[in-house]
């Protein structure tokens, strides 16, 4: 493998490199338009995700609390008159019926950014980014990944495991998914799954053991590592759960003692 370094870059690189690279932040995901003018300035980057939803992106090149609700204020927005942007941009078949989502894309957050999260009742979701630069190229190579928003599983969304299981657009790992949970009630007596906001908490005699995140291409399993350190894993195949169910059986194992 080629050696690379770390490259810092300005906030107009950095909105370049979504541009071009959409696809490496969320399957599925295309670029729709930036800079464009909303209430109170520019909003950085719009997007639409595989199940036709607009995505507002707000960008910093620092960690910056206050891209929060700046975002906010963008999303609030742009969902006013998303039927205007679905017309505008009509060629990306945009469905206005579906709640836009709020990405936040930094090369990290402040714990205080990520706890005021968890309180937002909006689609939030937090990314960061490295920009590598490989020796004997020219293009920098922007690496994005999920920040994980903790969750609240006091708080009791009255929804069901099918609207989880159906807010997934890819119909075979939506299959895989179904299947999955299926076998997750059947490992130990006493395990239930219960739907909570934008998951499903997974118990065993009350005590939660992980979580289950659905997105458009593929799912998060959320649970501690063997260090007990709390880990969210992307699941897109059957090889990256074969590497995530022993962990979960283990946690579940340990909850009961």
């Amino acid at each position: 493998m080629k050696s690379y370094k770390k490259i810092d870059v300005s906030e107009q690189q950095l909105e370049d490199l979504v541009r071009r690279h959409t696809g490496t932040i969320e399957e599925g995901l295309d670029f729709v338009d930036h800079q464009k003018q909303a209430a109170g300035g520019r909003l950085d980057v719009l997007m639409v995700d595989s199940g036709k939803s607009l995505v507002v992106a707000e960008l910093k090149v620092v960690q910056d609390d206050g891209m929060l609700m700046q975002g906010v204020d963008y999303y609030d927005y742009v969902s006013s008159y998303v039927e205007a942007f679905a017309r505008l941009y009509k060629t990306h078949k945009i469905d206005p019926t579906q709640e836009v989502r709020l990405f936040l894309i930094a090369p990290s957050f402040s714990q205080t950014l990520i706890n005021r999260c968890k309180w937002i009742k909006l689609p939030i979701f937090l990314f960061t980014y490295n920009c590598l630069k490989f020796d004997g190229e020219e293009d920098l190579v922007p690496i994005f990944s999920e920040q994980a928003i903790p969750t609240l599983p006091e708080v009791i969304e009255v929804t069901h495991l099918d609207d989880h299981l159906n807010y997934i657009t890819d119909p075979e790992i939506r299959s895989k998914a179904s299947t999955l949970l299926d076998e997750i009630k059947n490992w130990k007596q006493g395990i239930s799954l219960d739907s909570i906001k934008y998951g499903i908490s997974m118990k065993v005699n009350g005590r939660v053991f992980a979580y289950f995140y659905p997105r458009r291409k593929h799912y998060l399993l959320a649970t501690y590592n063997e260090q007990e350190v709390w880990t969210e894993y992307i699941i897109k195949d059957d090889d990256d759960l074969a590497k995530v169910k022993p962990i979960m059986q283990a946690v579940m194992e340990r909850r009961v003692k």
